[in-house]
């Protein structure tokens, strides 16, 4: 848990909190495994923004600032060199960003767009050669002889609050299926059916899903339909006599698709998995 403390006019729902949480990891290696292990870690974000999120991203490296900064300045020039030599090896467009480094060490930045077009940092790879040395950290190289590591801060989401928030807007409610809330709803056609869909339900929560059921219910099953396409539902599964018969679930979208045919529940689970 991270805790700023942000003036009150600069306060921002989710994006700029007081209060916020951060998956910051810690690499200790060799300095000669700098550029290497910050290859790794861009490779890991083009990984997790791209292919999985859908983000562009833009890259920035923070240098030393004027003042205020610990250690000696050839340690901080050797490390803002091995940062850009990693930069120009990923193939990834950067930009230089004076003055703007932690007051331990360089860093990379690293922002995304949201659906509003406004630019937020998130993630963040830092090199740190201060707390190695304030914490007496060593190990023992090849020859046996004691050596002082490097430190590598790297967070990927950033502040997960923001993350979260860029998110919600990048979506529209509408989550992927895979980070929805709001997995799976299932619907009777009457309440004949119930005994059937608690059974699925039950089925498919134990498969890992997020799935509902409203036992009670008095809406028509065309209320019941809409209502759960303006929830957000990723998958509608209607059943009536035929699918509680035939072991089946009746598929469509919150995009009013529906399914040419039902599934079997078991192929169901296996095209969510």
């Amino acid at each position: 848990m991270f805790y700023s403390n942000e003036l009150s006019g600069a306060l921002t729902g989710l994006t700029r909190v007081r209060r916020f949480q951060q998956d910051d990891a810690h690499i200790f290696c060799r300095p000669d495994q700098i550029i290497t292990e910050i290859m790794g870690c861009l490779d890991f974000l083009d990984y997790a923004y791209s292919d999985v999120l859908g983000f562009s991203f833009k890259l920035n490296l923070s240098t030393r600032p004027e003042k205020d900064y610990l250690g000696d300045i050839e340690t901080w020039d050797k490390a803002e060199a091995q940062l850009k030599d990693a930069l120009d090896k990923s193939g990834h467009p950067w930009v230089l960003n004076p003055g703007d480094g932690a007051f331990y060490g360089p860093k990379i930045d690293i922002t995304i767009q949201d659906a509003l077009r406004r630019f937020h940092q998130c993630a963040t790879i830092q090199l740190d050669f201060q707390l190695p040395q304030r914490f007496d950290l060593a190990y023992f190289d090849e020859n046996n002889e004691r050596r002082r590591p490097v430190m590598i801060h790297r967070a990927l989401l950033g502040s997960i609050e923001r993350m979260t928030a860029v998110l919600t807007e990048n979506y529209g409610g509408k989550w992927p299926f895979w980070l929805s809330p709001r997995q799976a709803k299932i619907i009777t056609v009457h309440e004949s059916q119930k005994e059937y869909a608690i059974s699925v339900r039950k089925k498919i929560y134990e498969a890992g899903f997020e799935v509902e059921f409203d036992e009670e219910t008095s809406d028509t099953l065309n209320k019941q339909i809409r209502n759960a396409q303006l929830a957000q539902f990723n998958f509608i599964l209607v059943v009536g006599p035929k699918e509680a018969q035939n072991g089946t679930v009746n598929v469509r979208t919150r995009d009013n698709a529906v399914s040419t045919h039902s599934l079997l529940m078991l192929n169901f689970i296996y095209v969510c998995i």
